[in-house]
């Protein structure tokens, strides 16, 4: 089996991001997680990942200080899988993904959830990024700077 090339110790952040959460299982766990799903069974019939893949990427997150593991809300002996402060850091990360495939995946008119305000049900805007002071900013607009350079 090839070995995956580590990038945690990378000086590029999203190199980084990406050894952490990278790989599509992932990113669909922390997607199903911020859409409420809490237990193993739950990530599994959303999925439809083998059972070792699972457990191997919750593991993974829960190590990684994405998702925490608690005791059952309802006292149960299983465990429940919740998004820590870091894992809801990702949420401008699965959002900005969403609204990059609403954009270049579907069809006009093609059928596909929606992510709305819970106040007004109404989609969200755009995510734009933007200079420190206010501006719009394009990928021309910035530069890297990398340590050392």
């Amino acid at each position: 089996m090839v070995r995956r090339t580590r990038l945690d110790d990378s000086e590029c952040p999203v190199a980084r991001s990406v050894d952490a959460i990278g790989d599509w299982w992932s990113l669909l766990i922390v997607r199903d997680a911020f859409d409420g799903s809490r237990r193993f069974g739950e990530f599994q019939r959303s999925l439809g990942v083998a059972k070792n893949i699972l457990a191997a990427r919750l593991r993974a997150l829960v190590d990684g200080g994405v998702l925490a593991s608690v005791p059952a809300r309802d006292g149960g002996a299983h465990r429940e899988y919740v998004l820590t402060e870091k894992g809801e850091a990702l949420f401008p990360v699965v959002v900005a993904l969403r609204q990059w495939g609403e954009g270049h995946f579907f069809a006009p008119g093609e059928e596909r959830s929606r992510l709305v305000d819970r106040r007004d049900g109404r989609p969200l805007r755009p995510l734009e990024v933007r200079a420190g002071d206010g501006r719009p900013v394009a990928p021309a607009d910035t530069v890297v700077e990398k340590p050392g350079g």
